[in-house]
């Protein structure tokens, strides 16, 4: 089943990064991580992270910001050391080769290619306090979704100008979102702020009947962990990385992505826990009412998890600002800045809109530079940017809007998919020393054999908290994507026969797609525990993987091939375990390892699977064509 030519899985972007227009600067590459952070997330997130845990969402992003610190640690050494356009895709190429790094790049796409819907959503749904045609019940209508498509265009065009236009209007719009979060945060924690709402509904840690996943057992210290992946905390905080995917653009990125990416964690941080506490502290509970049935009743003070079904769901800071009751100039001051967030509403998601309209263009282009995709997604236009990856990555954030159409739908998927890939930063991080020791490191991270597996860690507790029912969907894209491995990598690259490679990628697509809704089907919607139904699912996977594993060896051709598929065997065991754990644990659907003993072995896991990857690691083409082109370029 063989007989294609295959080639080494190599780098395949070299030529077409010589073309990319290098014009960012520090700040604007500051900028640029900065104000994928600051978007829909400052919007909406303290809403939904004070609904899973009350008072205690202030730890949430305390918690998820440092975490997060320790990866972009990570990642500030290898887009110092290896400053590539779309980089966050092309490092696990670089460590690991063509079947690990696959299954990372497509599970980082599937993230990548939806935010700029997530970012227009944001907008339309805010704008609805003004047009509340635009949604029902947090819900784009068919207006809705009309005026979001028009959002992504915008989001094209800007794109298309040019990354040297991007970078400054990028830069300029940076200077407004961080201002007005920043001022909003000011007026509410010195004008109006109440000090008691941080212990209603049963304490700081409210008891299981006030917060959203009460019912499910998910409460105290475990609501806190819950909300990092699920209430948009995590994804809020993922906007880091744009300073490593824009890299091969920057001026002189070697020394600014560092700067940027920890310098925008920083601020991060900061801005966003104080959000949190000013959002708890200024609600105004007496003037929160909910609909059951036909009638209108007041809220129970305390009762985090009906937050959601008030007037504050459209628009959660600017509804603070309109329901408050101060007297006086207060009054005016209070009314006058929340048309101030109406209007921070259409340019904070904007502004991350248009940057991540960018960086799923260069997860794109990524995708083609370790020989995913056609040639063609490399091709660079007029404007010095990969024209065709921009057209298909609006298309494709086009195509999200409609099964997705709101945000908290999005955000969950989104946030968890993102940071499964982030295990690794650290992973790639030490892989690299050990098999690239002479690449040039202007940035060379301090105790990185410490730091390097609590990245990794970070980023697996964080995909863990998220609960099996997203975790599930998580797992099913990334088994759904290996039709496509078949239908392109696998014969162009390994050299399977083509008809038959196409083949076993519809065999692919059809026993994951039946899997999956059978299982959705047995456990009522992933709300109930089916065991039968769950060692069904995970026997048949794990054959279909060992049948795939099987087709690249026994048809794989050349001695990289067989590298790269053992370099795999870490990931794919490591998917599985999660899942069984998931599913057995404190944020599962039977809960039988009880938290926080479920957290201490996914843990072990994570760890495990941290030395098993770096173990596994080898000196791929694509790193040697990397140090290669460093020697012939000079510094």
């Amino acid at each position: 089943m063989s007989g294609e030519k295959s080639q080494k899985a190599g780098d395949f972007g070299l030529e077409s990064d010589k073309q990319l227009r290098r014009s960012l600067g520090k700040f604007e590459l500051l900028y640029l991580s900065l104000g994928g952070i600051i978007g829909s997330g400052w919007l909406f997130g303290a809403l939904y992270t004070a609904e899973d845990a009350g008072g205690s969402a202030i730890l949430s992003w305390i918690i998820a910001g440092v975490l997060v610190l320790f990866v972009g640690l990570a990642y500030s050494e290898l887009g110092s050391a290896i400053p590539k356009s779309g980089g966050i895709v092309r490092y696990p190429h670089y460590s690991h080769g063509g079947v690990a790094g696959y299954i990372i790049t497509w599970t980082y796409f599937l993230s990548a290619a939806s935010a700029p819907a997530i970012e227009a959503t944001a907008t339309v749904t805010y704008l609805s306090s003004l047009v509340p045609a635009l949604t029902v019940n947090g819900v784009l209508t068919p207006l809705g979704i009309l005026t979001a498509y028009l959002f992504l265009l915008f989001f094209f065009f800007l794109n298309y100008i040019g990354v040297n236009i991007l970078g400054k209007v990028t830069h300029g719009a940076g200077w407004w979102k961080l201002l007005i979060p920043s001022i909003t945060v000011v007026i509410l924690l010195i004008f109006y702020f109440h000090p008691a709402n941080f212990t209603l509904g049963g304490g700081f840690f409210p008891s299981a009947s006030n917060v959203a996943a009460g019912s499910s057992g998910i409460y105290g210290f475990s609501a806190v962990l819950y909300a990092i992946p699920t209430t948009g905390v995590i994804f809020s905080y993922l906007g880091f990385r744009q300073a490593v995917e824009y890299g091969g653009e920057g001026r002189n990125p070697k020394k600014d992505i560092p700067f940027a990416v920890m310098g925008s964690l920083v601020i991060a941080l900061i801005l966003y826990t104080l959000l949190q506490v000013a959002f708890i502290g200024a609600i105004n509970w007496n003037a929160l009412t909910v609909t059951r049935g036909n009638t209108t009743v007041p809220v129970t003070p305390g009762n985090w998890t009906e937050l959601g079904q008030t007037a504050i769901s459209s628009g959660p800071f600017y509804q603070i600002f309109k329901l408050a009751a101060p007297l006086g100039l207060l009054s005016l001051i209070f009314s006058g800045w929340a048309y101030i967030l109406l209007l921070d509403a259409v340019i904070s998601p904007s502004g991350t809109g248009w940057i991540y309209t960018g960086t799923s263009t260069r997860t794109m282009y990524g995708f083609a530079t370790n020989g995913y995709l056609p040639g063609i997604f490399l091709k660079v236009g007029k404007t010095r940017i990969p024209i065709y990856s921009l057209i298909a990555a609006t298309i494709i954030a086009a195509i999200f809007m409609l099964p997705f159409p709101s945000w908290q739908s999005l955000v969950g998927f989104i946030s968890s998919a993102t940071v499964f890939t982030y295990i690794m930063g650290g992973i790639g991080l030490e892989t690299l020393r050990k098999t690239a020791p002479e690449l040039n490191r202007p940035y060379k991270l301090p105790l990185a054999r410490v730091i390097a597996p609590i990245a990794t860690l970070a980023a697996g507790l964080i995909v863990y908290w998220s609960g099996f029912a997203t975790l599930f969907y998580v797992i099913t894209g990334i088994f759904l994507g290996f039709a496509l491995f078949f239908g392109y990598y696998a014969f162009k690259v390994m050299g399977i026969n083509k008809a038959f490679s196409a083949i076993v990628g519809l065999v692919n697509i059809v026993v994951t797609l039946v899997l999956a809704f059978e299982f959705y089907g047995a456990t009522s919607g992933l709300t109930a525990a089916n065991n039968v139904a769950f060692l069904i699912y995970i026997l048949v996977m794990a054959g279909l993987v060992a049948f795939d594993v099987g087709v690249l060896h026994a048809f794989g051709k050349g001695e990289d091939v067989k590298r790269e598929i053992t370099a795999s065997y870490w990931l794919l065991a490591y998917i599985f375990v999660v899942a069984i754990i998931s599913y057995f644990g404190g944020f599962g659907l039977n809960p039988v390892i009880p938290f926080p003993e479920d957290t201490i072995v996914a843990a072990v896991v994570t760890l495990a699977a941290h030395y098993g990857a770096v173990k596994s690691g080898f000196r791929t083409q694509a790193i040697q064509d990397i140090l290669e082109e460093t020697r012939e370029t000079p510094p």
